[in-house]
């Protein structure tokens, strides 16, 4: 158990049964009143985000998270199946908890995943991957200097936009989190 003096971004929250994930918070003190704590947290199962109010010093209970460096071994059906490097265990995870992160993935990729009670939560990609064009247009000449963008296929068959510069075969860097280029490799 911890206060509401205590929350920080990114602590894990167990709410009414449910876990939640604090976004941000911030503390209030107003000038009438007695102080609180403003908080948006995102529910870690479903995704929504909500914003709640907790008085200052009331008790949270957190959440026990174990986050465990694991490396991507394959796909099996509609589970992806990791490897904890540690211990050589060998947990399925499925689709739905992989979520977006599963058009960056590549076998032998370490990732981070979030374990309550032996369950997978999320998966956790680095900020940015280096990827290969498998297949785009090329670029026609006259185009480049309007700094458009191109449709793209990467070697894990997600599309992204590219500049029309890029070609099949070059490798690039791609946000994780928005799934936009940026740059060469």
């Amino acid at each position: 158990m911890a206060t509401t003096n205590d929350l920080k971004n990114g602590m894990t929250l167990n709410i009414e049964g449910q876990l939640w994930n604090v976004v941000e918070f911030q503390h209030v003190k107003p000038g009438k009143g007695p102080a609180f704590v403003r908080t948006k947290m995102k529910n870690v199962m479903s995704g929504k985000v909500v914003d709640r109010t907790f008085n200052a010093g009331v008790k949270v209970d957190v959440a026990n998270i174990d986050k465990r460096e694991m490396q991507y071994l394959y796909r099996e059906g509609s589970d992806f199946v990791f490897m904890d490097t540690q211990d050589y265990d060998q947990p399925r995870v499925p689709a739905d908890v992989v979520g977006d992160a599963a058009n960056y993935l590549l076998e032998e990729q370490m990732v981070t995943i979030a374990f309550n009670d032996g369950v997978a939560l999320y998966v956790d990609m680095p900020a940015a991957v280096e990827l290969t064009i498998s297949q785009t247009d090329p670029g026609v000449q006259g185009d480049r200097s309007t700094g458009g963008t191109k449709p793209a296929t990467l070697e894990t068959g997600a599309q992204i936009q590219v500049p029309l510069f890029i070609s099949t075969g070059e490798k690039i860097k791609v946000d994780t989190r928005t799934g936009t280029y940026l740059g060469r490799a």
